[in-house]
């Protein structure tokens, strides 16, 4: 039993407490993403506001993810999901429904005019993303439309820290303008004829439309595709024929098919390109703008060699 003294140290101290209360900061608010380059730009407009769980890690390959028991379970805790859209994530709609979460799901390509799966000339016809290109975070204008998209979804589900959302969304856009700036500069010292490179599977297209750069590729848009014979000896030929100056592997992908075209052409594989996903913390694409400005780096790199 209290004694009236305790009592009324208790009472004073109230409002003190109270005070303490509000000013402690809210806990995180639970955010899942479906791969590493979305749950990075998650954190650029969330920071501590937001605890993010990414389902597919970094060099992880979304193409072909199974989702797990434990997705499931991130999803059904989780109050915003954040997706790419475009059919990139082909087993999402399955995981949403049987985890049975209520979150909100942001589509963060929402903002962004899709362009077509190319087919043929060495890019693959197997894929299962339809007729849209799923890739669109390769042209960093694009990246800005999601920046927007995901800054709106984390303000919806969160009203009260709506106007910090909004101003990392901005001071992280201008990030962008700079980063397609220095991507524009570094690829200027490329010959525009000498601009034509050969990756694992389609995911540059974006890439190559915005930055004036022609991309052959071994698959199509989805890394699962086999290529053909017919589409290997053909890309062969191009390589031969002195049209494609620079092989590279990617961090998703087996190197093989790239090994072995570099064997029969005698062509030097010019490092390895990140695509769908991020590398581990301390490599050298942590972060979407590292990914963008290692993946410049190295096309520029071979391509002013020899």
């Amino acid at each position: 039993m209290l004694t009236r003294r305790a009592a009324a140290l208790i009472l004073a101290a109230a409002p003190f407490a109270v005070a303490r209360a509000a000013a402690r900061p809210a806990e995180p608010m639970s955010v899942v993403a479906t791969f590493s380059i979305l749950a990075d730009l998650v954190r650029q407009v969330g920071g501590e506001a937001v605890a993010v769980t990414s389902l597919v890690g970094p060099d992880g390959d979304a193409h072909g993810y199974a989702p797990t028991p434990a997705d499931a379970r991130a999803l059904a805790a989780a109050r915003v999901v954040v997706v790419n859209g475009l059919g990139f994530e082909g087993w999402l709609n399955r995981l949403v429904r049987s985890s049975g979460t209520r979150a909100k799901v942001v589509t963060a390509s929402a903002g962004v005019t899709p362009v077509r799966a190319e087919r043929g000339h060495g890019h693959g016809h197997g894929h299962d993303h339809g007729a849209q290109d799923p890739h669109a975070w390769q042209d960093v204008a694009n990246v800005k439309l999601y920046v927007t998209a995901i800054a709106a979804g984390l303000a919806e589900a969160d009203a009260a820290r709506a106007g910090d959302y909004a101003r990392r969304a901005g001071a992280y856009v201008a990030t962008l303008d700079a980063l397609d700036r220095e991507i524009r500069a570094a690829l200027a010292a490329v010959p525009r004829e000498r601009r034509r490179i050969l990756t694992t599977h389609d995911a540059f297209h974006y890439f190559a439309r915005a930055y004036e750069v022609d991309v052959v590729a071994v698959r199509g848009v989805s890394s699962e595709a086999e290529p053909s014979a017919r589409e290997i000896a053909s890309l062969i030929r191009q390589i031969r024929q002195g049209r494609v100056p620079a092989l590279f592997m990617e961090n998703i992908s087996d190197p093989r098919s790239v090994q072995r075209i570099a064997a029969e052409t005698g062509a030097r594989i010019g490092g390895k390109l990140y695509s769908d996903a991020l590398s581990e913390a301390g490599g050298p694409a942590a972060t979407y703008a590292d990914l963008m400005r290692h993946n410049t780096r190295t096309i520029v790199a071979a391509l002013t060699q020899g």
